[in-house]
């Protein structure tokens, strides 16, 4: 009989393959992605000191006050302008976009074309 592996597990997998792929670098670095059943996170990433310069998510006071939901689309495009909005204050303008093993639609499609549309290059 063929077992099937959890979705948890696939994704973890994926997210491996995608991080040999690429890392973030001072000069470009990583926008990583989480999603969760509840909440929206988003990271921007500096691989070679293993710093995180930028963080926000749907848990953040600012974002979470203008939100019915805090786990649809809406909410992640909210999360995306944000972390545009707080990386270009802090002078990043072009990085490397991790989706971390998720399927690039719906929620973390909504979250990479808000940040595009907010003014990150990816």
């Amino acid at each position: 009989m063929v077992s099937k592996k959890s979705r948890s597990e696939v994704r973890v997998k994926k997210h491996l393959k995608i991080r040999n792929r690429f890392t973030g670098t001072a000069n470009r670095p990583r926008l990583a992605v989480f999603r969760s059943n509840n909440h929206m996170y988003a990271q921007i990433i500096d691989d070679t000191v293993g710093n995180t310069l930028v963080s926000a998510s749907t848990l953040d006071k600012e974002v979470k006050s203008g939100l019915d939901k805090t786990n649809n689309v809406e909410a992640a495009a909210v999360v995306g302008t944000t972390i545009a909005k707080k990386a270009i204050e802090k002078g990043i303008t072009t990085v490397v976009f991790d989706r971390g093993g998720f399927i690039y639609q719906g929620k973390v499609q909504a979250l990479a074309d808000a940040a595009r549309e907010a003014g990150l290059e990816f």
